[in-house]
């Protein structure tokens, strides 16, 4: 028995980034916390980490509390690149009108209701009058030490205990939601495990996106390797910048080994 075919129409941001992965075979986004760096510095890394080889940006943190923060990074960010600036919420404070597109997001393993859909539906009206474009996207956290699953009151899900975050990956997918991110937390010591993604790329059709603890090329190889589509780094090109090419360079190595697996993506119109 077949799949039906999947047809939808993505927003001009996400149609970029299921066109940079038919054509690469990955992404590598860069996640930039506005708590981080002021203003002119983030537009210096922007334009660096664009030179460098990095398909988009992401923009937010885990304790962002001004929107006025988001709208200074972002418009610092567009200043000097045209690449797409993605929101990456941690709450309805980070919905500025001047990005291309949010991930529009769920916590799922959050104990919060507030983060698993409160914040979408207090925020929803917010996105639609700025004319954001929303990403579906299913969240899940792991290292209960850092600040994400602190302040988002993540559920610890045992990294030794694969099946159980392929259950949340599958749920996320079957849900409607379009991307499945596996995330470590800023910060984190190690990057998500290679045998977990590999795990979850079994059961799941949707791009995987995969972001904490990646800080060098061989970290980035091995996670596209094991099934990730998206990689995401952020403290590395805010410590490190040096180090992105590396990372992309060996991201796009190990892409070439195997197919993207966007197969939920290819009855849609871009």
């Amino acid at each position: 028995m077949t799949s039906p075919e999947i047809c939808f129409r993505l927003g001009k941001t996400e149609s970029y980034l299921v066109n940079r992965l038919r054509k690469k075979g990955f992404v590598h986004l860069t996640l930039f916390d506005p708590e981080v760096r002021d203003a002119s510095t983030l537009a210096k890394l922007a334009e660096r980490s664009e030179e460098m080889g990095t398909d988009g940006f992401m923009v937010g943190g885990s304790t962002v509390y001004f929107r006025e923060m988001m709208d200074e990074a972002i418009k610092a960010i567009k200043s000097v690149s045209s690449l797409p600036v993605i929101i990456f919420p941690s709450n309805i404070t980070s919905v500025s009108p001047h990005a291309d597109a949010i991930f529009y997001m769920s916590l799922l393993n959050s104990l919060e209701w507030w983060f698993i859909l409160g914040a979408q539906i207090h925020g929803s009206l917010m996105v639609k009058e700025y004319g954001l474009e929303p990403i579906p996207m299913g969240y899940v956290v792991f290292k209960g030490e850092t600040s994400v699953a602190v302040v988002g009151r993540a559920f610890p899900l045992p990294e030794s205990k694969p099946n159980i975050v392929a259950s949340y990956a599958l749920a996320a997918q079957l849900l409607g939601m379009r991307l499945i991110y596996l995330e470590a937390g800023s910060g984190a010591e190690s990057p998500i495990p290679p045998d977990l993604i590999r795990i979850v790329r079994k059961v799941v059709d949707i791009p995987i996106v995969v972001g904490g603890g990646i800080r060098s090329g061989r970290d980035a190889a091995n996670a596209i390797r094991a099934g990730a589509d998206i990689i995401v780094t952020g403290t590395l090109v805010e410590h490190e910048p040096h180090k992105l090419a590396e990372v992309v360079e060996h991201a796009a190595e190990a892409a070439k080994e195997r197919p993207p697996a966007i197969s939920r993506y290819m009855g849609a119109r871009v």
